[in-house]
C-alpha cells in the first residue's frame, strides 16, 4: 500500500496525536485507509487506534453514508494497530462503497467472539462524541 505525502504526512500526525493522547489516558480514536483493490478478498486498514479492545468491522454503504450489512471483519486490540486485514465473507465489486468502523467488544456473552448483528448491541459500535468512528473507502 502507497501514500503520497500528504496522506502519509497525515498519518504520522494522526499517529503521533493518537498515541500521545492514549498515553495521556484520553479516548483518541480512529480508522486510517484508503481506496483499494479487493479481488484477493480482503481489506485492510493501514492504521487504526482503538480505547478498547474490539473489532474492524467492514459495512456495505452506500451514498447515503449508513452502515449496512457486515461484509468482514477482524480483531484489534487497544491502542495502536497497523496493516489490519479482514477477510470479506461476500462478494465485493469494483466502486462499492465500504464503512471501515471499530466495534467494541462489550456487550456480548463471548469474549472475542464477534456477535453483531445489524443494529444490535452485542459487540456494537463505538462512538465518540456521537458519531460513529470510521471510515469509508471505494472498492477497486
Amino acid at each position: 500500500m502507497s501514500f503520497t505525502k500528504t496522506i502519509f504526512t497525515t498519518a504520522a500526525a494522526f499517529a503521533l496525536t493518537a498515541t500521545s493522547a492514549l498515553a495521556d489516558g484520553h479516548s483518541k480514536i480512529g480508522v486510517m485507509a484508503e481506496d483499494q483493490d479487493v479481488s484477493g478478498g480482503t481489506v485492510s486498514a493501514a492504521e487504526i487506534v482503538a480505547g478498547e479492545n474490539g473489532y474492524l468491522v467492514v459495512h456495505r454503504t452506500g451514498d447515503d453514508m449508513k452502515p449496512g450489512p457486515v461484509v468482514g471483519y477482524s480483531t484489534i486490540k487497544k491502542g495502536m494497530n497497523e496493516d489490519i486485514t479482514a477477510i470479506l465473507t461476500e462478494d465485493v465489486s469494483a466502486g462499492d462503497k465500504l464503512m471501515l468502523m471499530i466495534h467494541s467488544e462489550a456487550g456480548g456473552k463471548e469474549t472475542g467472539v464477534f456477535e453483531y448483528t445489524l443494529g444490535a448491541k452485542e459487540d456494537g459500535p463505538i462512538r465518540m462524541d456521537g458519531d460513529l468512528v470510521m471510515t469509508v473507502i471505494s472498492a477497486k
